[in-house]
């Protein structure tokens, strides 16, 4: 199974099994992993599960849509080139060892 690597801001990380198909955030909800709060459930309206991707994934994963980028810009912790929200990202086997870096806050 394709896993993702989630690091605190801390720099302490989590290695989680994620099915094909789940969302990240979904994958950290299910796990605990502190520093995700998915607010809206996974709905692309509050940028609580911003998550910075390792820049080596960044060419697997689509495009950010205009909502999402919407999203990220009103994010606590402004976006970087390497933002996205974890409810827009499915994992797929092709992100298998997705590395993962969790903003110091979300809200």
């Amino acid at each position: 199974m394709p896993f993702v690597n989630y690091f605190s801001s801390s720099g302490v990380s989590r290695k989680i099994d994620v099915p094909a198909g789940m969302s990240i955030l979904q994958a950290a909800l299910n796990n605990r992993v502190d520093g995700i709060l998915g607010e809206c459930g996974g709905n692309c309206m509050c940028a609580t599960c911003h998550v910075y991707v390792d820049s080596k994934f960044l060419d697997r994963i689509p495009a950010a849509k205009e909502n999402e980028k919407f999203m990220l810009s009103i994010a606590v912790e402004g976006p970087q080139p390497n933002s996205r929200l974890g409810c827009q990202i499915k994992m797929t086997a092709e992100l298998d060892g997705l590395i993962l870096r969790l903003p110091a806050r979300q809200k």
